[in-house]
């Protein structure tokens, strides 16, 4: 992500909230901060139309929705608005507003891995997504390795962490009536010859 060049001074969420409805391109917020998103790889492209295929076809007629890469959610307080690259909501979808482009209740949040962004997404992201009471999964891809890194909010609060590696793999979800093996999830992926499948 990269800061827009804008006056030197913090935004409200509102304020952001303004400016991002009028925008031609994406931007998320962080603590006043207005962030230009960058460009996806086309592996970041191809992963997350995946997600969506295999998620999509596996949720219809149930209870849970996948929204894709334009639905905007927000944690503590207005201190984050973010797109996830990928999300799935169950149950009634509740929205910050009648416009229903910030949704507040996601059950599943997948962001797709980049050097640029992998700090941001592990560390910044988590720890401000952890505080959205609705959510139950976290779910890290990697683009450039077959590597998935499931985590679980358990009852007590804390968060369990399962690492997925290699095309035999599955990615089975506990909000979620959905398993996808890594596999589909990297279809048409082109790895180096000399990549390891496990």
């Amino acid at each position: 992500m990269t800061a827009l060049p804008m006056p030197l001074r913090k935004f409200t969420p509102e304020e952001y909230l303004l400016i991002e409805r009028g925008a031609e391109t994406r931007s998320e917020y962080l603590d006043g901060d207005i962030y230009a998103m960058a460009g996806a790889t086309v592996s970041h492209i191809i992963i997350n139309d995946n997600l969506a295929r295999l998620f999509g076809t596996q949720l219809q007629d149930t209870p849970c929705l996948g929204l894709s890469r334009d639905m905007k959610v927000p944690a503590v307080l207005g201190r984050l608005y973010a797109y996830p690259d990928y999300l799935i909501v169950c149950g009634e979808r509740s929205f910050r507003d009648d416009q229903a482009d910030v949704l507040i209740n996601p059950s599943v949040i997948f962001e797709i891995l980049s050097p640029s962004t992998e700090r941001y997404d592990r560390v910044t992201k988590f720890d401000l997504y952890k505080q959205i009471d609705a959510l139950r999964e976290y779910v890290l891809i990697e683009q450039d390795a077959v590597r998935v890194e499931h985590f679980v909010r358990r009852p007590d609060g804390a968060w369990n962490q399962t690492v997925l590696v290699g095309f035999e793999a599955s990615l089975t979800l506990e909000s979620a009536p959905a398993t996808v093996p890594l596999f589909d999830i990297y279809n048409r992926i082109n790895f180096p010859s000399t990549f390891p499948a496990e």
